[in-house]
């Protein structure tokens, strides 16, 4: 009873069964058909030396022996890889040697204090007796304490009621050696649950039986139901007892091992990391020639060739720069772009140098390529320092290609919020990156420039550039005005301080000077967002009924979306309704077309997905600005998913028509600005000035103009566990896009019509493989979920007479949704054993239903449209 933790008797070998098992299932799925297998044993335990000086002190030998490796589940012989196999065949007769060598473990007041064993052993027969030896570490009293074992050093609580102990340790509270990476979004990224739990039962002070049990669950945030679990049980009961060789003598444990076998060396019963190498692993090149069909252009909104983007990408992540370069160069030009996506998405030092040292900035003829390497850095699921160090190093020196050198400042811009956002802001390059950008700011003199760098912002979203946004936003005029203030939009409300809802204020109201209706209208969107106050929303609804006619319609329509979707400022906006002087029918019934309208995509348990689509018209009839947003989110994170905004100015020459207050001086102009996944790409212009529209005009093929298209990696999760029976568990998780949009602006001055038309073709693959590799044998699970669908948003407008004819539609075509799991078991001979079942169903089509006035003004428009469709230019 004056020991404080278990104590053997002198002169006795305690033989006990030992059982380690691994499943590998769902997460909610019944372990009775899970993946897996079982390791079944002897092992004779008895007491080598106690301290003279101290009980508590202990050497024991642990030996294993009669080992057996079987299905963990029951099967039929021909679904059974272990039939006819005895263990020395599975195992390897060497491995099986040094399994059955034996361990000494020195344990004092419960705690193993050393870990002896041979020095030349295999790491995975080393990690299979860390995990025995890690189940005799225990202490016989309630409490916390910081313990290490196989899994490393860990938070234990160990709960002690008479003869039972329960231990639990905390997973996540481990100190060792991790790998891997994360997504840097939360809604694109997978979550874990990690538990172990082992109950001791003690008879004569030594052990009767300890039953360990450890899960890992893995979900995609996304979309629960894709998951999966490993779970890791241990099992050692006592068999028998029988009389055993005596102590050793000695006064010092080392002494003693020594003496037992000069060749013990004392090991850290932490884990090591053990690689296992894939020995019919095809090669890059190999791997290349078998999917290049599927990465054809015409075939990039297809869910095949996000599947085979994806597995390129793990090809390349085992690649040397040489064998990336070789493909690189060898290709032909129509499959480049592809190459260079998933290049860039590998994210490796390797693959990083290749794509660099092929790329050359200062050849103009390659800028296709170089756009697709910056966009898909922009992309980054974890972007490294080395990146965003490359990417200015790039900015500071010759860049052919004007439009390129834009995208690479954008770039930047997005590369340091996510650098930022995962605490690396005080990074060398991160600190030079930003000063670059702030700095070229304040010295910029060309509009095109000043852009620019606005746009870079518009990514970064830094705390410290909000002044500087703020004094463009309210100082200048058309693009760059607008640009300033769609990036404090784009800030969390939290950081919209009094003085930037002051400066708002003023913009809407024009306190100082006259502003155009676009950034007007977005200094009323950034106000009404950010914790309005009474007099703030009171003083916007007194404005309406002054302002010009289509921004009086389009004000009117933000502040019923506002209540109707129930939005954070909607109790404030209540409440102000409940005046007279604000809410009146001279006040509320204003004509005109442009409409503000927000909805939902998708409500499920997981996520949400939500639309706004807010169209603003000129006085004259013709489209100022189109923006539909789509934003997805769930309890705890948000994602700014896509933004498409048409924007148009000055064409009112063209059909004779007034310009609106504030926008007499504005040169013709169209152009896209499309947000993705979060980070802001460079706009697209349609033309630019008089006669660029003219010569558009009269050359005019009503084709689409691409804004982007490639392959991006959405999700991208890679984690390696250390299970506390030995092996090492890993789960990867990918969720790769092939995605093309496009959009155009046609209209049409003999019919007096436009038309908007936005084409979004995306396809997703999501692959996700948990497996636990025992190096002589591989378990695991795989799972697959793809989709195919197309969103198109049309807008027509019929500006013959006022109000005029607006019709807007937003259509989701019938999508497949497919869903497979496939387990499996493989021997390094090649045997293996699969077992799947996969799910397919159709995802209906619809058209979203946007406010009543534009269903009936659809009804108009098509009535009268019927032969002015073929008639276009």
């Amino acid at each position: 009873g004056h020991t404080t933790g278990p104590s053997l008797s002198n002169d006795k070998i305690y033989t006990f069964a030992y059982t380690a098992e691994v499943y590998v299932d769902r997460a909610k799925a019944s372990l009775k058909k899970s993946a897996g297998y079982r390791i079944s044993s002897d092992v004779d335990v008895n007491l080598l030396w106690r301290n003279p000086e101290n009980d508590d002190d202990q050497l024991v030998k642990v030996m294993i022996k009669n080992v057996q490796v079987e299905n963990v589940n029951e099967r039929p012989d021909a679904k059974n890889i272990f039939k006819g196999k005895n263990t020395e065949k599975i195992i390897g007769k060497e491995y099986l040697t040094a399994l059955q060598q034996p361990m000494v473990l020195e344990l004092a007041r419960g705690k193993v204090q050393n870990f002896y064993s041979y020095q030349n052993e295999h790491a995975f027969t080393q990690n299979f007796k860390r995990g025995l030896a890690s189940l005799f570490q225990l202490q016989l009293h309630s409490g916390t304490s910081r313990e290490v074992d196989i899994s490393g050093k860990c938070n234990t609580t160990y709960q002690v009621r008479q003869d039972q102990v329960t231990k639990i340790k905390a997973l996540d509270s481990c100190e060792i050696e991790k790998t891997g990476f994360t997504s840097h979004n939360k809604i694109l990224d997978v979550s874990t649950k990690a538990t172990s739990a082992t109950i001791y039962v003690l008879e004569d002070s030594f052990f009767k039986s300890i039953k360990a049990e450890e899960n890992y669950v893995f979900f995609l945030n996304s979309r629960r139901k894709t998951n999966a679990k490993i779970v890791s049980k241990q099992r050692l009961e006592l068999k028998s007892v029988q009389a055993g060789p005596g102590l050793i003598a000695g006064k010092q444990a080392a002494g003693v091992v020594k003496t037992l076998d000069s060749n013990y060396v004392s090991m850290p019963l932490v884990a090591e990391t053990v690689k296992s190498e894939c020995k019919k692993c095809p090669s890059l090149s190999e791997h290349w020639k078998s999917i290049k069909e599927y990465m054809h252009p015409d075939k990039l909104s297809k869910a095949e060739a996000a599947r085979n983007f994806l597995s390129f990408i793990q090809s390349i992540r085992k690649a040397t720069k040489e064998e990336i370069l070789q493909i690189i160069k060898s290709e032909k030009k129509e499959l480049l772009p592809q190459i260079v996506d998933a290049v860039t998405s590998a994210q490796t030092p390797e693959s990083l140098e290749a794509i660099l040292e092929f790329l050359d900035f200062k050849d103009a003829s390659t800028s296709i390529l170089q756009e697709r390497f910056l966009y898909a850095c922009g992309f980054a699921s974890h972007p490294s320092e080395m990146l965003l160090k490359s990417l200015t190093s790039k900015f500071k020196g010759d860049v052919a290609n004007e439009e390129i050198r834009e995208t690479l400042v954008i770039v930047m811009g997005a590369l340091i919020r996510k650098l930022c956002d995962r605490e690396g802001c005080k990074l060398p390059a991160v600190v030079e990156a930003k000063k670059l950008i702030l700095n070229r700011l304040e010295k910029a003199k060309k509009d095109d420039n000043v852009k620019m760098y606005l746009l870079a912002l518009k990514n970064a979203l830094l705390p410290e550039a909000i002044p500087l946004l703020l004094k463009y936003a309210e100082s200048e005029e058309g693009h760059i005005s607008n640009t300033a203030a769609t990036a404090i939009q784009r800030y969390d409300p939290s950081f919209l301080t009094d003085e930037v809802k002051k400066t708002m204020n003023r913009i809407y109201h024009q306190n100082r000077k006259v502003h155009e209706k676009t950034v007007r209208t977005t200094a009323a969107a950034i106000i009404l967002n950010s914790n309005p106050t009474y007099m703030e929303v009171k003083n916007i609804l007194l404005s309406i009924g002054e302002l010009p006619l289509e921004m009086n319609k389009y004000m009117l329509s933000m502040i019923q979306d506002i209540i109707r979707f129930e939005m954070p400022s909607s109790k404030t906006v209540r409440r102000v309704l409940k005046d007279m002087r604000s809410h009146n029918y001279e006040r509320f019934s204003k004509p005109g077309s442009s409409s503000a309208y927000s909805g939902y995509i998708t409500r499920g348990p997981d996520i949400s997905s939500t639309y706004s689509l807010d169209i603003l018209y000129s006085g004259s009839g013709i489209l100022r600005r189109s923006n539909l947003n789509i934003q997805v989110f769930d309890r705890n994170a948000q994602l700014h998913a896509g933004q498409v905004v048409i924007e148009a100015q000055g064409l009112e020459t063209i059909i004779a028509a007034t310009p609106d207050e504030g926008e007499e001086n504005l040169d013709s102009f169209a152009g896209m600005s499309a947000i993705l996944f979060d980070v802001q790409l460079r706009p697209v212009t349609f033309f630019q000035g008089y006669g660029d529209l003219m010569s558009k005009m009269l050359s005019a093929t009503g084709d689409p103009i691409n804004v982007v298209k490639g392959l991006i990696l959405l999700t991208d999760y890679s984690q390696e566990f250390q299970l506390q029976s030995g092996p090492r568990a890993s789960a990867d998780f990918q969720g790769g896009l092939a995605i093309d949009i496009s959009g155009g602006m046609e209209f049409s001055l003999w019919y007096r019509e436009s038309k908007t038309n936005v084409k979004n073709r995306v396809a997703m693959f999501v692959s996700g493989n948990t497996e636990v590799d025992s190096f002589f044998i591989k378990t695991g699970m795989e799972t697959t979920l793809e989709v195919e669908t197309a969103l198109d948003f049309i807008s027509t407008v019929q500006f013959s007479q006022y109000p005029f004819l607006v019709c807007m539609q937003m259509d989701r075509v019938e999508s497949p949704f497919r869903h497979s799991v496939t387990k499996y078991e493989s021997l390094p001979s090649g045997r293996r054993y699969t077992a799947r079942k996969g799910t397919a169903e159709p995802l209906e089509g619809c058209e979203y239903p946007l406010h009543q006035e534009n269903s009936d003004m659809c009804r108009k428009v098509f009535s009268t449209a019927s032969d002015s469709s073929s008639s276009w230019f």
